[in-house]
């Protein structure tokens, strides 16, 4: 029942809350969305251009983005596990102003306000997302995917999780004939309604191709 459906949309209103909160008429709503997949994709891109130069150059640090929509101002709730990749000391409000700016200009908002506030995730390696980004940077570095897999899986297990699944599809290695390799380790529940599961599907662009990166992890049972 829960094998081919998304952990995240499958537990809505139980251990899973929606990461935009707004109302909007039927024949608006996917203005909505188009508006809300914008902001990421500009914010997420404004990260990726002025990130410090690092040993986590390929990590964005970003879990999710949390919109919050009203008449006239718009919300957005940055979570990053690694927010010193991209403010330094003594320049935080000026970076993110700037961040502001430049969303406000790319959508064109001139009646509404935009406020963004970034918050840090405590335990960066217990989310799907943060972990993906360290397995991309991985591959993309020509390390080996068992042993980024496997690294990622050590990182993970420093933190309080119950239990992780990594899969990797496509042609790994530069084989001609695709494939789908996975890694599990503790305990995964997914057809549990009432286990807390993040969830994350993430493409990978190598020079053999694009590879499909998929990454369960347990955090809590409700």
């Amino acid at each position: 029942m829960g094998q081919k459906i998304n952990p995240l949309g499958f537990r809505l209103g139980t251990t899973q809350g929606h990461h935009s909160i707004w109302f909007a008429q039927p024949k608006k709503y996917s203005e909505g969305l188009q508006e809300d997949q914008k902001i990421r994709n500009c914010i997420k891109n404004y990260v990726q251009k002025n990130r410090k130069r690092s040993s986590r150059s390929h990590i964005e640090g970003i879990s999710h983005i949390e919109i919050q929509k009203r008449i006239d101002v718009i919300r957005v709730i940055i979570y990053m596990g690694f927010p010193k990749l991209l403010i330094r000391s003594g320049s935080k409000r000026k970076r993110i102003e700037e961040l502001r700016i430049t969303v406000q200009k790319e959508l064109h908002f001139i009646n509404r306000k935009i406020d963004i506030t970034i918050t840090r995730i405590e335990n960066p390696y217990e989310h799907a997302n943060i972990l993906a980004e360290f397995i991309a940077g991985q591959l993309k570095n020509r390390v080996s995917y068992p042993k980024a897999m496997k690294k990622a899986i050590e990182l993970n297990e420093q933190t309080n999780t119950k239990g992780i699944r990594v899969q990797i599809a496509g042609r790994l290695n530069g084989k001609d004939i695709a494939r789908v390799q996975w890694i599990r380790k503790g305990m995964l529940p997914l057809q549990t309604i009432g286990a807390k599961i993040d969830y994350c599907s993430y493409p990978v662009r190598t020079i053999h191709g694009v590879l499909g990166l998929k990454i369960w992890v347990f955090l809590d049972k409700e």
